[in-house]
C-alpha cells in the first residue's frame, strides 16, 4: 500500500492544475491517467477542434476574397496538411502537460486504469494506493447511439473524425448541437457535402428558437442540409462503401433514406466511470455521472468529482473553475462553491454563438417579469464593413431589478462579445449602465448601443 496526501484520477482541465498546485504546496500526489495527459480538451476537444476550425475559416475567407477585391485564384484544401498542423498543436500542449508533471518530484504518475477498492483506496496496474483526498476527473466519451447496424459500419466520433486526411464526399452528422455543427461546417468548408439529422425540432435546442433558426439559416446558406424532428434508426453499407441511413420523422411520417460516405455520431456523451468500481467506495452515481454538492464533494467525504464526470456543464472553463473551488477550500476556512455560477459557453461555428445566463424561454418559465432587447447583426456597422452580418444580438433583463438575466450574441466574435455582458452580471450591475453609453466606433461592441436601445 502506497500512501499519498492526494490521489487524482484523470489529468483533465481540473486534474492537471490541481496536481501541479498541490505538488507545489509540498503535497505527495498520485496522478493516474490511462491515456494522454491534458485530458479531452487538449487531445480530442478544444485544442484540435478549434485549430482545424481556423483552417476552415481561412479557406472560407479565401473563397470569398474576390468579394473584397482580392483575387487569389483557385482555393484548394490539403486536409493532410491541416491534420498535421492540428497534430503539431496538440503535441505542443500535450508535451507541456508531460513536462509539468515530470519537473515536480512529489508527483508520482501511474499510467493505467484506476479502480476503487474502498472509500479511500484505489488500485492501478496491480498497485494499491490510498489517500485522504481523492479527486475524480475522468471526463466523458462519445455516446454511440443505438442505431440498428451502427456497429457494422465504420462510424466516426469527435475522437477520430479529425484524423481523416481526405474530406468525406458526403458527411452524415447525427446530432445538431455543438459538436455536430462545428464539424459539419468545418468539413463543408473543406469541400464535403454535409447533412445534419437532429432529433429535436430545431438545432441547438437549448437556445431560443430565434437564435437556433438564425444559425441554421446561416449554415444552410453555405449548403448544409438539415433534417429536423428526425431520428436515425438504421444504417447499412453497400458493397461500394456507400452508407445508407434510414431516418424516421418524429411527426409520424414515412421513413426515408439518406446516403453518404461517412457518418459522424455527435449526439451525446457518457461518463468515464464504468471501470472505476465506484460501488466498492460507496460512491453514488446517476446514469453513470457522479453527483456532487456545491463544493464538488461526492456522498463519500473526502472524495470529489470534477469536470464533465459530475454531470455539470461540460465545458473546459467550468472544469477549471472546479479546480479553483476545491483547491481554495482545501486551504481556507471561508469556502467558495458552485452556487450562483453563471452559465456561459460558446459555439464556434461561423457565425459564432456566445451564450451567458438564461435564455428568454428559460426566464419566462422561471416566472421572471422580463424585458428583451434584440437586433440583427446587420445593424452593427463593424459587421457591415466586414460583410459578416449573419446572426443577432439578444439580451434578457429582469424588469423588476434591471439586472441582466442572460444574453446571446450570434455573430462574428460572439463568444468574446457576450462576456462584456457577463461582467455586468457578475458585478450585479443594472443593464442601464450600458444604455446609450459611448462606444468606440466602429467596433462590434458598439452594437450594444442599438441593442440596449431596443430593450422593451
Amino acid at each position: 500500500m502506497q500512501t499519498f496526501q492526494a490521489i487524482i484520477i484523470g489529468s483533465g482541465q481540473a486534474g492537471n492544475p490541481l496536481v501541479h498546485n498541490l505538488a507545489d504546496d509540498g503535497w505527495t500526489v498520485a496522478l493516474i491517467e490511462r491515456d494522454h495527459l491534458g485530458g479531452s480538451c487538449v487531445n480530442y476537444g478544444c485544442t484540435p477542434t478549434k485549430t482545424m476550425v481556423a483552417s476552415a475559416q481561412i479557406a472560407h475567407y479565401a473563397r470569398r476574397a474576390a468579394e473584397f477585391g482580392v483575387h487569389v485564384g483557385e482555393v484548394t484544401v490539403n486536409l493532410a496538411e491541416v491534420v498535421a498542423r492540428k497534430n503539431k498543436m496538440v503535441a505542443q500542449w500535450r508535451s507541456g502537460s508531460e513536462k509539468n508533471a515530470e519537473k515536480r518530484p512529489n508527483i508520482t504518475l501511474f499510467r493505467g486504469e484506476a479502480s476503487f477498492t474502498g472509500a479511500h483506496t484505489v488500485t492501478v496496474n496491480g498497485e494499491e494506493l490510498t489517500a485522504e483526498h481523492i479527486f475524480i476527473n475522468t471526463g466523458t466519451n462519445p455516446l454511440v447511439l443505438p442505431i440498428d447496424g451502427i456497429h457494422d459500419v465504420p462510424y466516426l466520433t469527435n475522437r477520430n473524425v479529425m484524423d481523416l486526411e481526405e474530406a468525406p464526399v458526403h458527411l452524415l452528422v447525427v446530432g445538431g448541437s455543438y459538436i455536430g455543427l462545428e464539424f459539419g461546417q468545418m468539413y463543408r468548408r473543406f469541400g464535403s457535402e454535409v447533412t445534419v439529422i437532429e432529433f429535436m425540432d430545431e438545432i441547438i435546442p437549448r437556445e431560443d428558437p430565434d437564435v437556433s433558426q438564425a444559425l441554421r439559416k446561416a449554415l444552410a446558406a453555405e449548403g448544409i442540409n438539415f433534417h429536423l424532428s428526425a431520428q436515425a434508426t438504421h444504417v447499412r453499407r453497400d458493397a461500394d462503401g456507400t452508407l445508407r441511413l434510414t431516418v424516421q420523422p418524429r411527426n409520424g411520417g414515412d421513413p426515408f433514406e439518406v446516403t453518404g460516405s461517412h457518418i459522424l455520431l455527435a449526439a451525446g456523451r457518457k461518463p468515464n466511470t464504468a471501470a472505476l468500481n465506484l460501488e466498492a467506495a460507496g460512491i453514488e452515481t446517476n446514469r453513470g455521472f457522479i453527483p456532487v454538492d456545491e463544493y464538488l464533494e461526492t456522498n463519500v467525504p473526502g472524495v470529489y468529482a470534477l469536470g464533465d464526470v459530475n454531470g455539470g456543464p461540460a465545458f473546459t472553463h467550468f472544469a477549471y473553475n472546479d479546480f479553483q473551488i476545491v483547491y481554495h477550500n482545501l486551504f481556507h476556512e471561508e469556502k467558495i462553491s458552485t452556487a450562483g455560477r453563471i452559465m456561459k459557453y460558446a459555439l464556434f461555428t461561423d457565425p459564432e454563438l456566445g451564450r451567458v445566463g438564461l435564455t428568454e424561454t428559460a426566464a419566462r418559465e422561471a416566472g421572471y417579469n422580463i424585458k428583451v432587447g434584440k437586433i440583427p447583426m446587420r445593424w452593427v456597422a463593424r459587421a457591415i464593413e466586414r460583410d459578416e452580418t449573419a446572426g443577432l444580438m439578444k439580451v434578457v433583463i429582469d424588469a423588476d431589478t434591471d439586472r441582466i438575466l442572460g444574453a446571446a450574441i450570434l455573430g462574428i466574435n460572439g463568444g468574446e462579445l457576450v462576456q462584456t455582458l457577463m461582467m455586468l452580471m457578475m458585478a450585479d450591475a443594472p443593464w442601464t449602465l450600458l444604455y446609450r453609453s459611448v462606444y468606440i466606433h466602429p467596433t462590434l461592441v458598439e452594437g450594444f448601443f442599438t441593442l440596449m436601445d431596443s430593450v422593451k
